[in-house]
């Protein structure tokens, strides 16, 4: 399973762990991720996701997961979030023709 936010693409970054004496060896930063469950309104089910903490916030200011997936671009998301945002924005469609 790969270190990537599903959501937002958050990865891990490498760098330097300085020690006192100023010498650096490599190290990883890793991404804070949570599994999670979210509840999609628009589907009436819920969606398991491994996503970071930053984006679970991101998720909660935007209005729910229906409203971060459509806004998001599609790049950004894994394979999941891309089917995820296709059958949310076709369940919409059909909600549209049919009102």
């Amino acid at each position: 399973m790969s270190r990537r936010c599903d959501l937002t693409g958050k990865a891990v970054l490498s760098g330097n762990l300085v020690s006192h004496s100023n010498r650096k060896t490599k190290r990883r930063f890793l991404p804070n991720l949570c599994n999670v469950t979210l509840q999609s309104e628009t589907l009436n089910r819920s969606v398991k996701l491994r996503i970071s903490a930053n984006a679970l916030k991101s998720v909660d200011h935007r209005g729910g997961l229906d409203a971060f997936l459509k806004k998001a671009r599609e790049e950004e998301l894994s394979q999941v979030a891309r089917e995820l945002k296709r059958q949310i924005a076709k369940a919409n469609a059909e909600a549209a023709t049919a009102a």
